[in-house]
């Protein structure tokens, strides 16, 4: 029914309780179009790194909540993000996931050229639009951009809408975060490297964000995953065997480890999910690493760079990053029942070799879409999607750890590392913003 949700600010509210949602938040479609709309249009979301374009007119390209950019290296220096359509007709200025454009932007269809910072150049047959008005119209006024563009240690990110919260209001909480994380490299600097791995699936993007949090699924989830890491880790030797041991056997760990982590939830859904340890602090040293971090970054900084490895932090809606080993995953919403997945490995630069093998194979024994890990997870993600259609309780729970309190003021230190609370916090930015109209169009 169309505007179900959309006229009625008390229904679309009633969706999220303090210990349930509603199904509808993941399966109406309505409630998909205004999530991207109240939600992803006003946050700040990821959008590349800078590592991935260098040079100036180097270039990728993307989608934010369903909307065409790119993201490119200007003359001078600086990152500017466009909407990836021309001012002209709408069509597409670039259609490679990346590459370098040169000294201007032409458009493939008619012809119009444009500037590396987006404002119109030129365009064939100039005589013909003399006195119609082109040049003032939006048309002439070139590319047009999202409300706000940022660049923090490498990471950028886009705010679609003009209305919406300031960068640094948005993240406070997290942008240390993103700190420790570059801070493992002695010069500050991350970089990808190579490749996403990519993943369509049949499930809402939601679904996705709370697993990164949930900490009981691994056990019953992953047995199959601890068990065959053992058996083929029997059957390798050196370096092999001991990074496929350290990165997969630790999925077997009991409900009692998750129990102590520890996590912080902050406002507009963002959580660090293993404040205290994780699956990834039993990583064995690398050789000479501490001493060029304590060169670099002193004694004091070292320390609390190493012995920060959570479980996961997200920076809600769209990003997912582990510091150790150093990867991405973003998020893209396709439909309500219908997600893109990218995983990207980082590595520090000036760091040993080793940190980026392990990045790397990290990503490729959990991520990739035929993991014995992400399949499990996928499996169970695609069977939740189909069965919230079927008749019987509309309600999804969220009690584990509520005792009927209010919600706590943010930030919020999390002692069981088990407690929902962490997915409760997502959704009281979510409800937060759907109550808000429909942002400005840009």
């Amino acid at each position: 029914m169309s505007g179900f949700y959309r006229a009625d600010a008390a229904r679309l509210a009633a969706l999220v309780q303090p210990d349930r949602v509603h199904r509808d938040v993941y399966i109406d479609e309505e409630v998909f179009d205004l999530e991207m709309e109240r939600l992803w249009a006003r946050s700040w979301l990821y959008v590349g790194h800078a590592s991935q374009v260098p040079a100036a007119g180097d270039y990728l390209t993307t989608t934010l909540a369903g909307q065409p950019v790119f993201l490119m290296r200007q003359p001078g220096g600086e990152l500017g993000v466009f909407f990836n359509r021309c001012a002209h007709k709408g069509a597409q200025l670039l259609l490679d996931e990346r590459g370098n454009a040169g000294k201007l932007l032409r458009c493939p269809y008619h012809a119009w050229n444009y500037k590396l910072d987006g404002s119109l150049l030129s365009l064939p047959l100039k005589n013909d639009y003399e006195g119609s008005g082109v040049w003032e119209s939006p048309a002439g006024k070139g590319l047009a951009k999202p409300g706000g563009v940022r660049e923090y240690r490498g990471l950028v990110f886009a705010r679609l809408s003009p209305d919406g919260p300031a960068f640094e209001d948005y993240f406070a909480g997290v942008l240390e975060i993103l700190d420790l994380i570059a801070d493992r490299s002695p010069s500050g600097e991350l970089e990808v490297v190579g490749p996403p791995l990519r993943s369509e699936m049949s499930c809402n993007w939601k679904m996705y964000l709370e697993n990164v949090n949930d900490s009981v699924h691994p056990i019953s989830t992953h047995e199959s995953a601890a068990h065959a890491a053992k058996t083929v880790g029997d059957g390798l030797s050196g370096a092999e065997q001991e990074m496929a041991m350290e990165q997969l056997l630790p999925f077997g760990a009991g409900y009692s480890f998750y129990t102590k982590m520890g996590a912080r939830v902050t406002a507009h859904g963002h959580s660090i999910h293993g404040t205290k340890f994780s699956l990834h602090s039993g990583y064995a040293a690398i050789p000479g690493y501490q001493d060029m971090l304590r060169e670099a970054h002193g004694e004091a900084r070292a320390h609390e760079v190493l012995s920060f490895s959570p479980q996961n932090t997200v920076l809600y809606p769209s990003l997912a990053l582990k510091a150790s080993p150093a990867l991405l995953r973003v998020l893209q919403p396709l439909a309500a029942g219908r997600t893109r997945l990218e995983v990207w490995a980082l590595a520090p630069r000036g760091a040993p070799e080793a940190l980026r093998r392990q990045a790397v194979n990290y990503t490729r024994l959990v991520f990739s879409p035929t993991s014995i890990v992400a399949h499990d997870d996928i499996r169970l993600f695609e069977s939740v999607q189909r069965s919230l259609h079927a008749g019987g309780n509309e309600w999804i729970s969220l009690h584990r750890g509520y005792r009927g309190e209010a919600e706590p003021a943010l930030p919020h230190e999390v002692e069981d590392g088990n407690d929902e609370l962490l997915m409760r916090n997502q959704f009281r930015a979510w409800r937060d913003a759907l109550a808000q109209p429909a942002p400005e169009v840009v």
